[in-house]
C-alpha cells in the first residue's frame, strides 16, 4: 500500500473554511442507469461463478472500471469537490453473499485507486483540486442480537 498518496486533508480543511464543499451523489443510482447485465458484473475473471453477481456494484471497480470512472468523472464535471470510493458493500460479510469475501482487499484498493486517479486527472486538467473519501456502508449481517431489544 506504499503507492497510495498521502492525505490531502489540510487542503480539504482549508477549503471547508472558504466555502461549502460538495460531495458526489448516489453511486448505486448512477450504476443502475447504465442498465448493466450479469456479464458486466462477471467480466472475464468471474465467468465461472455459480452465484449471480449482478447487483454487486462494488465488483464493477474490478470488472467494469470504465463505468465507475465515467460516473466519478460525471460527478466531478457536475461540481463535486469530493468523490466517494465505490465501496459501500466492500466488506467481507456483504461480499460473502456473492462468494467473493476473499476479494475484499483487492476490491477496496481497486476502488480507491480508481477514484484517486479520476480526481487527480480532473485536478491536472482544470487546476481545481478534488478529493476522495472512502465509503463503508453497513454490513448486511447483525453482529449480535440482544434479548433486551
Amino acid at each position: 500500500m506504499a503507492d497510495l498518496p498521502k492525505t490531502n486533508f489540510p487542503a480539504l480543511q482549508e477549503l471547508l473554511t472558504e466555502r461549502i464543499v460538495f460531495l458526489d451523489g448516489a453511486m448505486g443510482t448512477m450504476i443502475q442507469g447504465h442498465e448493466l447485465e450479469e456479464a458486466d458484473y462477471r467480466g472475464e475473471r468471474f465467468t465461472d461463478s455459480d452465484i449471480e453477481l449482478k447487483g454487486n456494484h462494488d465488483l464493477l471497480s474490478i470488472t467494469r472500471p470504465d463505468v465507475i470512472r465515467e460516473i466519478h468523472a460525471a460527478f466531478l464535471d457536475a461540481g463535486a469537490d469530493v468523490i466517494e470510493t465505490n465501496t459501500f458493500n466492500g466488506n467481507a460479510p456483504a461480499l460473502a453473499d456473492y462468494g467473493l469475501e476473499e476479494c475484499v482487499v483487492e476490491l477496496n484498493l481497486a476502488s480507491a485507486r480508481l477514484a484517486r486517479a479520476v480526481a487527480d486527472e480532473f485536478t491536472a486538467n482544470t487546476g481545481q483540486q478534488r478529493f476522495v473519501a472512502g465509503v463503508l456502508g453497513p454490513t448486511n449481517r447483525t453482529a449480535s442480537i440482544s434479548p433486551n431489544v
